[in-house]
């Protein structure tokens, strides 16, 4: 009983000193807001399998080179070839772009849809990145996805004149996941949908609104 009690003191210390959540989790709750994956051995769920056999058929090295650059790399600079600057040189949108990234955890959504990843659903399939200690039950949403489809919506909304730009390179992004064998098609999908969402909640906010226009401020003085 004490042990309980010590642990729970502790994570409500980590609670404390962590910056407060802008949005509710019900606005965010995964349950309402994305369907199911195709069920296990499904003929959906086979078709996945077989597709990221394709993928993985046709994949160049240079493929799964940038396939394995952006699995590790889920941080705003995944966005600054296509905008032709680096984003983390501006205080004040590093500082939203970072909130986004707070907001935009997956990891309720993974754990209430549980589902295997496609190494663990089909041993056959390789993936670009080591996946050595990782979950193999936590594959929907993909939690990339949903990281580049909130900060992608985001930035879209900072600087429409390049909104088309970063989209897709949300998209690719998101591609790239399948290319590295870590997640299903249906996995990105719903992290497109989810990551979109929270992008959409998050603009709502009033305290976000405000850290958006310094954002937009800074941005717009750029030279």
């Amino acid at each position: 009983m004490r042990r309980t009690t010590l642990a729970a003191a502790f994570l409500l210390a980590l609670c404390a000193s962590a910056d407060a959540a802008l949005l509710d989790p019900a606005q965010v709750d995964p349950s309402r807001l994305l369907p199911p994956p195709p069920a296990a051995g499904s003929d959906a769920a086979r078709g996945e399998i077989a597709e990221l056999h394709a993928i993985a058929d046709a994949a160049t090295p240079q493929m799964l080179a940038a396939a394995a650059h952006d699995a590790n790399d889920q941080q705003p600079d995944l966005f600054n070839a296509v905008l032709g600057f680096d984003i983390t040189q501006y205080p004040a949108t590093l500082k939203l772009l970072r909130e986004v990234g707070r907001e935009s955890s997956s990891g309720a959504a993974k754990s209430y849809f549980h589902r295997p990843r496609p190494w663990v659903a089909d041993t056959t399939i390789k993936t670009c990145v080591s996946h050595f200690g990782r979950s193999g039950e936590d594959s929907y949403p993909s939690g990339h996805t949903t990281y580049a489809f909130a900060l992608g919506v985001v930035m879209a909304a900072l600087l429409p004149a390049k909104a088309q730009a970063i989209l897709a390179r949300s998209a690719e992004f998101g591609h790239n996941r399948m290319v590295c064998g870590f997640h299903f098609r249906s996995d990105v999908e719903g992290g497109e949908v989810y990551g979109t969402l929270i992008a959409v909640e998050l603009m709502d906010n009033p305290a976000f609104k405000a850290d958006f226009a310094a954002a937009a401020a800074e941005l717009a003085a750029r030279k």
